[in-house]
């Protein structure tokens, strides 16, 4: 059970570890407050055990990492609001806020004025949609949300309107393969749309979502949908660039990492 600052360090640096031995170089990771405040530990407690991790991170592994802290949708949107007044005190740890939980019957627009707010505020936005939820979900997160990146998304493929206009705004995706077999969004990895979402210029990512729950880190997902959909070394560089385009890096950084899967690319043709 996690309940002190330790926990929440350990855990962390559990991930990271891991995050290592897949040869990952920068993180955007994703934590649930209202989870841990439920149970009456303190919002401080969570957030310091989990940036103090990811600063050793950095220091002793060389992995950069961002924090971006999430709403859980099944719960109202004033706790939501209370959340963000937490995250205030900590801006300068926290980049970004998101959407997770139970999609269906919890749509985006549930949550639109404590987005706003939080735009207002200078917090960067994302929201996963369109995994469980239909396509619509993802037209409410990117038009009443304003969101910068849609986690999951893949429903998208299924209105071709919605995915004209993301290819136009080149929205990143962040699908998430294990995750998307384990709660059987897809009922076999061979059937899953990433490959036909690259085809059309979607911006898509492979992400492992939890890890631990969903059965492979990063790795393994790039592994399983490599094999089911016989994807080619140009689908796997172009999957590997759109993961730090995505990111919330800056445009520089960006560039420096995109150059070295350039230069990896090469070597291993």
């Amino acid at each position: 059970v996690l309940l002190t600052e330790e926990d929440f360090y350990d855990l962390t640096m559990a991930y990271l570890k891991k995050a290592q031995e897949d040869n990952v170089v920068h993180t955007e990771i994703f934590f649930d407050p209202q989870t841990h405040t439920a149970r009456g530990v303190a919002f401080d407690t969570v957030v310091r055990g989990i940036t103090r991790a990811l600063d050793d991170g950095e220091k002793q592994m060389g992995i950069s990492s961002q924090l971006i802290m999430c709403f859980l949708r099944h719960l109202d949107e004033k706790s939501a609001q209370k959340t963000l007044d937490y995250a205030l005190d900590y801006k300068d740890k926290i980049i970004g806020v998101g959407l997770d939980s139970s999609e269906l019957g919890n749509p985006p627009n549930k949550f639109s004025n404590v987005f706003k707010r939080a735009q207002n505020e200078g917090f960067l936005t994302v929201a996963h949609a369109g995994e469980e939820g239909p396509a619509k979900y993802v037209w409410e997160a990117i038009d009443l949300l304003k969101v910068m990146r849609i986690d999951h998304g893949i429903k998208s493929i299924d209105d071709k309107k919605l995915v004209a206009e993301l290819v136009r705004r080149q929205i990143p995706l962040t699908v998430c393969p294990l995750s998307n077999l384990k709660l059987r969004v897809v009922s076999d990895m061979k059937y899953h749309p990433i490959k036909r979402m690259l085809d059309k210029n979607m911006m898509v990512t492979i992400n492992s979502d939890d890890p631990s729950y969903f059965g492979g880190y990063v790795n393994q997902n790039y592994i399983e949908v490599a094999r089911a959909l016989n994807l080619t070394k140009d689908d796997i560089h172009l999957l590997a660039k759109n993961s730090f385009t995505s990111s919330f890096l800056s445009d520089a950084k960006k560039k420096n990492y995109i150059d070295k899967v350039d230069v990896m690319d090469k070597e291993l043709r």
